[in-house]
């Protein structure tokens, strides 16, 4: 493009793209499209059930509506589709525990600089101590992958399959969709303690507890329980280091019966590490909230499958919403 055709317009708004972030998080923890999908559709109507100010709110709802999340006739306010389907609690398929998730990165993203001058986190994750924070990133966790797993299992051919591995599973969401599609598949979920009582709970509301059982332990400190022919880890490397990654895979492997299948479902780079856009702004995500967490290329996750004995690793057409996909390989 010839120098007089460039115009600062599209760097402008991608460095105060945040305001319609702010917005939109704000929103989400006020429970705005809540309110609004049960009836309180006007300014004054929702700050008073809300105990927000009505100015202030109506031009959070003006700001909302000109970002196309709401629809806005006179003094009326309807969701859009969109804020109906992934922004109330109404909907089964509501995402807002991962928004409010994003927004408590918020502070480590300000941050980025110093992980940039000094290499290091600025806030290191604690497994999420903080209540809130905790169920944030679970639920998020679980509402992510509700949507993600009915499109990724069909991927995956699991037919003679016994037992499954859900490693760092969570509410063991992938555990419970790969258990319905294949209805003679155990699987166990190993996860921390503090994690139990919700996937407990999730597994229960799927009438899957007789499926599916949990192991409580860290997969970095301790050693992984029983035998299984197949091990599922999703979104679990990119929050350590290669090294830990190697131990974490290793451990796996060693509980993966000769003819087992070792699946990793993660942010994948491309080998140049300069895209996909959502793996490559993950990693700077990992950079200033883990210690030694990144995203890695497949060429990088491969050679760690290989280095613990893996054979005939293959990634698979999948691709998911935010760029993930799917590397597995055999244990001889």
């Amino acid at each position: 493009m010839p120098t007089e055709e460039l115009k600062p317009g599209k760097l402008l708004e991608l460095s105060g793209a945040y305001w319609q972030t702010f917005a939109l998080h704000t929103g989400v923890k006020l429970d705005l499209f809540t309110a609004i999908e049960q009836g309180e559709t006007t300014a004054a109507g929702a700050a008073a059930s809300l105990g927000l100010d009505r100015r202030a709110l109506a031009m959070l709802l003006d700001a909302l509506s000109a970002m196309e999340l709401l629809e806005k006739q006179g003094d009326i306010y309807e969701n859009s589709p969109m804020a109906a389907t992934f922004l109330s609690k109404e909907s089964p398929r509501y995402i807002g525990f991962m928004i409010q998730h994003h927004h408590h990165l918020v502070e480590s993203w300000a941050r980025l600089e110093e992980s940039i001058q000094t290499g290091k986190a600025v806030q290191i994750e604690s497994r999420f101590d903080d209540q809130e924070q905790r169920e944030s990133f679970l639920m998020g966790m679980f509402n992510i992958a509700m949507a993600t797993a009915p499109t990724l299992v069909p991927f995956i051919d699991l037919s003679g399959k016994k037992h499954l591995l859900d490693l760092g599973g969570g509410p063991g969401t992938y555990a419970i969709h790969f258990c319905k599609a294949n209805p003679d598949l155990k699987a166990t979920i190993f996860d921390l303690p503090t994690t139990r009582p919700f996937a407990e709970k999730t597994v229960a509301r799927f009438d899957l507890s007789h499926a599916i059982g949990f192991e409580a332990g860290n997969f970095l400190e301790d050693p992984l329980p029983g035998s299984y022919d197949v091990v599922w880890l999703s979104h679990i490397l990119h929050g350590d280091s290669p090294m830990d990654c190697d131990g974490i895979i290793q451990k796996a492997v060693s509980v993966l019966q000769p003819g087992g299948t070792l699946i990793i479902h993660d942010f994948i780079l491309d080998n140049t590490k300069d895209g996909p856009l959502f793996p490559a702004l993950f990693s700077l995500n990992m950079l200033v909230r883990t210690e030694k967490g990144q995203a890695y290329s497949e060429a990088e996750i491969t050679a760690m499958l290989t280095k613990a004995g893996i054979t005939n690793i293959e990634r698979t057409p999948y691709k998911g919403p935010t760029d993930s996909g799917i590397l597995l390989g055999l244990k001889p």
